[in-house]
């Protein structure tokens, strides 16, 4: 499975970002999507996941604020970012669960004034 993330970027705290990540290959496999995020410093974390069944789970910091989805006839999974903070700033990554663990290439979201 390969994983391409598109739509990081630059955004004043408030505002908004979409986020989207499209799947290739053996895609029939994947049962999970979501994202991950990765802060200077920092561990990388679960910001949301969606499931095949469209199942959602979410960071308890992004609750209420970011919505994840996934359209399964274009193996494309989109997380909306609302409201962002400064400590919203990270790398985010793509991520799916198809029998294994597979990673799609970072986005960096900064959030600042």
């Amino acid at each position: 499975v390969q994983l391409q993330a598109s739509g990081g970027g630059l955004v004043q705290p408030g505002g908004s970002l979409r986020l989207s990540c499209a799947a290739s290959g053996s895609i029939f496999s994947i049962r999970l999507m979501g994202w991950y995020r990765q802060a200077p410093g920092k561990q990388r974390e679960l910001v949301a996941t969606v499931t095949s069944g469209g199942t959602t789970n979410y960071a308890d910091s992004v609750k209420g604020r970011f919505t994840i989805s996934r359209d399964n006839a274009k193996n494309t999974v989109l997380l909306q970012m609302n409201s962002l903070k400064p400590e919203d700033t990270a790398v985010y990554y793509c991520y799916c669960y198809a029998n294994y663990d597979y990673w799609g290439q970072g986005t960096l979201v900064t959030v600042s004034s």
